[in-house]
């Protein structure tokens, strides 16, 4: 597939979760999910009780596979940046743990999703946070001047990876932390969801090896690189995904061959820190 065909599916996918948020589930855009579910869905990755009552209405979309913000130890007056902000929900808890004194950046590649976003924000007084349109290849922000980066299942979209991890290390101060949920595979995929773009933007077919993932963020410059959590992907996600059910529809692939492929998708929670 084309670079250029992918970036623009996966765009058009979340530019449309955006505008209909109840089209937002499971890591598809199907209308599959009510708020009741959504809400089982974020504490399944990791969400607590007390956290989803934080957020503002429609921050939530579902499009998460773990809590980066839980695991990145935030303090007062710290600047935060989300990469793939989404509708804000990440950077919405975040700017609670940092406070007034601090600060909290999102970065989405989608005009729809940064307009969702600040209109969460106006709407509920988050007046520590602002959204910034712009891709995660390409940040829209300053050298050395961010303490922490959070991302939930992004950076698996992305083309250029490596790219990604550069921009990350380059925007980070020295001591500056980076702390990342994702999916990763512990054997290749079958071809015929590799070459999926259904399965792209679904956050399965673009993910790389465990081993292959960690290494580029080695090469990027960071250190103390660490696997906090490791879980496999839900099975019952890819059983009933609308996705998995246009693959097999598009291809000779069985729901079998899916669910045994399944298997070797993990969801993991990442650190890692720039020293200098």
């Amino acid at each position: 597939m084309e670079r250029e065909t992918l970036r623009k599916a996966v765009r058009d996918r979340y530019g449309r979760i955006a505008m209909d948020t109840k089209n937002s589930c499971c890591n598809s855009a199907s209308p599959c999910c009510s708020s009741s579910t959504l809400t089982q869905l974020s504490k399944n990755i990791g969400y607590s009780e007390a956290e989803l009552k934080e957020i503002p209405e429609g921050a939530n979309l579902g499009l998460g596979c773990g809590n980066p913000v839980a695991l990145a130890s935030l303090r007062e007056g710290e600047t935060v940046l989300d990469l793939g902000a989404g509708a804000g929900f990440d950077c919405f808890l975040a700017a609670n743990r940092v406070g007034k004194s601090g600060r909290v950046i999102g970065v989405d590649m989608t005009p729809e999703m940064v307009a969702l976003a600040r209109e969460n924000a106006s709407k509920n007084d988050f007046t520590n946070v602002e959204f910034r349109l712009g891709e995660i290849e390409y940040l829209p922000v300053a050298d050395n001047s961010i303490d922490v980066i959070i991302s939930n299942c992004v950076i698996n979209l992305s083309l250029d990876k490596a790219r990604v991890f550069g921009e990350a290390f380059r925007v980070l101060r020295p001591k500056g932390r980076l702390m990342i949920s994702d999916i990763v595979l512990l054997k290749p995929l079958p071809d015929i969801i590799k070459s999926s773009i259904e399965a792209y933007v679904g956050c399965v077919a673009g993910a790389l090896i465990k081993e292959e993932y960690l290494a580029i963020m080695e090469t990027a410059g960071f250190s103390d690189i660490k696997i906090i959590n490791e879980t496999p992907f839900p099975i019952d996600f890819v059983a009933n995904d609308p996705t998995v059910a246009t693959i097999i529809k598009q291809s000779e692939v069985s729901i079998e061959d899916i669910v045994d492929a399944a298997t070797s998708v993990l969801s993991v929670k990442i650190h890692g820190i720039k020293i200098h």
